[in-house]
């Protein structure tokens, strides 16, 4: 399993040296299994990019949506493969009790907010409403569960046949506003059994521990109770994920390296930088 990260931020960041290395753009995973599965995570801005790297042999793409909220959907309808007539898209996400995850997302895509209805993309599509459950796409074992985030959200676990796991949650908030996290046993903590013991972690880090006093409940951890979530999970690496657009390249790197001088993780950590791509 291949997994290359696109866009690692919680909201469009403003472009400049300030941020070259960590990148600008939202979120959006890639991951490519040995027999060719192509998935992808979010349609953040990252997944335009992602688009370009698309060969043209290539007959399906399954696109997983955590959630609707638009720093994970904004890039979709620039995904260029949508525009292929040859080409299969299964978009598999969180729908609600009155809509269903198509008509969620042809809220956005669709005049006045988009030129181009989803009706109208020559792709072959298929819409897939999921919340809990597991998903059997090519070599992948998907499961997702609900987690803790503002409106229906969903984290993803990948298992590869023969292979590497890998667990995504980039919008997530398992501390839920507890002074001392964790607090929970593992089985009660949001997330935990789609994270434990893998091989590779994709989480929500979006706030330094004082902002995170500031910002309860929104939906998000700050970098220590990441770092506290990767060991409650067991996990053997993870990347801090979802970066503020606010935080300079300075910013996070002097947050990370505090942070783990602090936490000292048993396991590797490795920050969430555009571009950067994992072999499991």
């Amino acid at each position: 399993m291949q997994v290359t990260l696109w866009g690692t931020r919680g909201s469009l960041a403003t472009p400049g040296p300030e941020m070259a290395r960590y990148g600008g753009n939202t979120s959006c995973v890639g991951v490519l299994g040995r027999e060719g599965t192509i998935l992808v995570l979010d349609a953040g801005t990252g997944i335009r990019r992602l688009g370009t790297t698309i060969a043209p042999s290539v007959r399906r793409i399954d696109i997983l949506l955590t959630h609707l909220h638009m720093d994970h959907i904004q890039g979709l309808g620039f995904f260029a493969p949508l525009y292929r007539p040859d080409l299969e898209v299964h978009i598999w996400g969180p729908g609600t009790a009155a809509l269903s995850l198509e008509a969620r997302l042809m809220r956005y895509l669709s005049p006045p907010l988009f030129p181009v209805s989803l009706s109208e993309l020559p792709c072959k599509l298929t819409f897939h409403d999921l919340a809990t459950g597991v998903a059997e796409i090519g070599e992948f074992r998907v499961s997702s569960v609900l987690v803790c985030h503002p409106g229906p959200t969903v984290g993803y676990r990948i298992a590869e046949a023969g292979g590497g796991t890998m667990t995504y949650l980039p919008d997530h908030e398992p501390a839920l506003g507890l002074l001392k996290f964790p607090q929970l046993p593992r089985a009660w903590t949001s997330g935990a059994e789609l994270a434990a013991d893998v091989d590779l972690l994709i989480h929500d880090s979006q706030y330094s521990s004082a902002e995170y006093s500031g910002h309860c409940g929104w939906g998000h951890s700050s970098l220590h109770q990441t770092l506290a979530f990767g060991s409650l999970v067991e996990v053997k690496h993870l990347v801090p994920f979802h970066h503020d657009p606010g935080h300079t390249d300075a910013d996070l790197d002097l947050m990370m390296a505090q942070a783990v001088d602090e936490m000292k993780p048993a396991y590797r950590v490795s920050p969430g930088i555009e571009g950067t791509t994992f072999e499991l």
